[in-house]
């Protein structure tokens, strides 16, 4: 797991989300396009996710509404707005928050920052089938004993299906304990099986797939950062009725 924390390692910084937003014309026809298609009653929060490379659109899962709430308060706050995707492993990851990023000089590195406040606490959810499959959105974290995740960078799991050999000599190597479900996955879906229980899934993506295989193919230099900047704008599109 050591070079999990390489790419997931975050240390306590400071920084001042967006209370103002201004879109422009293009931009309020696209949320209004979506918040049209996922307009829908399944009593979730769905957010779209404006990338350079195209459009992501993630729901949330009711099931950890710690993480939940905290990143639909940041989306509305206009706190991602002009970040970067700022580390990204073809076959693993994306992954962004950082809001260091947002000014970031080239190469630069990045992956320390953080939003004001404390760290928010875990909250797996394995028992409830909720896994590090691709098109996963969980939190980074540092590396501390309560496994507590950073309270705004994220990543979206983007590996794809294991070959069931290669995925019985991972369990083997990392001394992993999968149920048949995580199995059944990892091998037709894809994911990152070693992480769960490890980093808490807060969401998946929903649409954009296409899109999570571009960033993730996009050249990086040895720190993991695009070498062409990704930065993203998000809004939140549909939302539990009350």
């Amino acid at each position: 797991m050591r070079f999990m924390f390489v790419f997931l390692l975050l240390a306590l910084g400071s920084c001042s989300p967006h209370t103002f937003r201004k879109l422009t014309k293009e931009e309020v026809a696209t949320v209004k396009q979506y918040s049209r298609q996922f307009s829908k009653s399944d009593g979730l929060y769905h957010v779209l996710i404006m990338t350079d490379a195209g459009n992501l659109v993630v729901k949330l899962y009711n099931e950890t509404p710690l993480h939940r709430d905290n990143f639909i308060a940041k989306v509305r706050a206009g706190f991602y707005d002009s970040l970067m995707f700022h580390r990204v492993i073809n076959n693993f990851m994306i992954q962004g928050g950082d809001p260091n990023s947002k000014k970031a000089e080239p190469g630069e590195s990045l992956g320390n920052g953080s939003a004001p406040g404390d760290r928010i606490a875990a909250e797996f959810r394995t028992e409830q089938g909720i896994y590090h499959k691709r098109g996963a959105l969980a939190a980074a974290r540092d590396n501390n004993p309560e496994k507590a995740s950073s309270n705004c960078q994220f990543y979206i799991v983007q590996r794809k299906p294991w070959r069931p050999t290669q995925l019985d000599s991972t369990i083997v190597q990392r001394k992993l304990t999968l149920n048949e479900e995580q199995k059944k996955i990892y091998t037709t879906v894809g994911g990152t099986p070693h992480l769960d229980g490890g980093y808490t899934v807060y969401g998946e993506l929903e649409e954009g797939f296409d899109v999570l295989d571009k960033i993730a193919a996009t050249k990086t230099n040895k720190s993991d950062r695009p070498e062409q900047d990704i930065r993203m704008r998000m809004f939140v599109i549909s939302e539990p009725k009350q």
